[in-house]
């Protein structure tokens, strides 16, 4: 996990300077993006296989520039997408414990997480790892990991 956040780090750095034009890459109309089979409040086990939807949009992997397409982020036990971390929005969505890449299309992951109560929520990116222009994301739920 550490080389997937050393790498998608790596990237956002080497992408960031190119947003400063304020540019943001659109979105389709009606676009959402959620959680198959897990659902807010939900009692779970750990490890759990979390896979991600995507409806009204395509999944492609980090740096692919192709209309109507991103890739999915996992913010784990942090505040909803945008409030909190202001830059996220302009500048791209952070690479760290509690923001994890996909930026190789895939649409799940095996989550390892302590017991107890724990926050989810998914985040489309576009090719450079920054919301779309109407940014794509799903509700935050929270699930209880049983001990």
């Amino acid at each position: 996990m550490k080389i997937l956040t050393l790498f998608a780090a790596l990237s956002l750095a080497a992408v960031t300077p190119a947003l400063a034009d304020g540019h943001k890459t659109p979105s389709a109309e009606g676009t959402s993006v959620y959680f198959i089979g897990l659902a807010d409040g939900d009692t779970i086990e750990s490890p759990v296989t979390v896979r991600f939807g995507l409806s009204g949009m395509g999944v492609a992997p980090a740096g692919t520039e192709a209309e109507n397409t991103g890739h999915h982020h996992l913010l784990i036990n942090r505040a909803p997408f945008g409030e909190g971390e202001e830059d996220e929005l302009e500048y791209g969505i952070p690479a760290d414990d509690n923001h994890i890449h996909f930026g190789g299309g895939q649409t799940e992951y095996v989550l390892e997480l302590p017991p107890g109560e724990h926050t989810l929520q998914l985040v489309l990116g576009d090719l450079n790892h920054v919301a779309h222009a109407d940014p794509i994301m799903s509700e935050q739920i929270t699930v209880t990991v049983a001990e």
